[in-house]
């Protein structure tokens, strides 16, 4: 994103440190929360864009930042509160600028999966749980989405507040871009 507009920034970081904290706290983001965002993102994207151009960025930024960890929650790699927080985050940001923190939390995200997976001295069983899931989804019609076997049993929803790495790759696009 080629310089934030004003309101755009302090609001996309206060929402997601929100996020991050009570992530932190309870592993979960709220709905409430996720729904304010996406409520004061409307007014927000009307002061800086105003009009049609408003709504489309509102409309694309919520589209492309969900869809891009839908995948993982399908997955159930990942929780639905990160799934709608991403699509909040989006609505401020628009698809342009929900794609690249989208791609900077999914760095983050995975850097901090190895520290955590390092600390608990389960790396060896990590990566070969990362990579049965990555040869069942290279193998068409191998029921990815399915849940069974006893790789499907061992799911990372719960080992890591991925509301922490989506608040550290909103402030390193955001940042970035000033």
């Amino acid at each position: 994103m080629n310089g934030v507009p004003f309101p755009v920034g302090p609001c996309v970081m206060t929402l997601a440190l929100l996020a991050a904290v009570w992530d932190l706290q309870t592993r979960r983001i709220p709905n409430w929360l996720v729904a304010t965002g996406l409520l004061v993102a409307i007014p927000v994207q009307c002061y800086t864009h105003g009009g049609f151009e408003a709504m489309t960025m509102w409309l694309g930024g919520m589209a492309v930042g969900g869809a891009i960890f839908l995948p993982g929650y399908a997955m159930r790699l990942m929780g639905a509160g990160d799934v709608k927080l991403m699509a909040a985050i989006g609505a401020y940001c628009g698809a342009f600028g929900a794609f690249e923190i989208g791609l900077a939390t999914c760095a983050i995200g995975a850097i901090g999966s190895l520290a955590i997976m390092l600390r608990r001295r389960q790396m060896r069983t990590g990566l070969s749980q990362a990579a049965a899931l990555l040869a069942r989804c290279a193998t068409p019609g191998s029921g990815v989405l399915q849940r069974t076997g006893s790789a499907a049993s061992h799911s990372a929803m719960g080992t890591m507040p991925y509301g922490v790495a989506i608040a550290i790759g909103s402030a390193l696009v955001l940042f970035a871009s000033v």
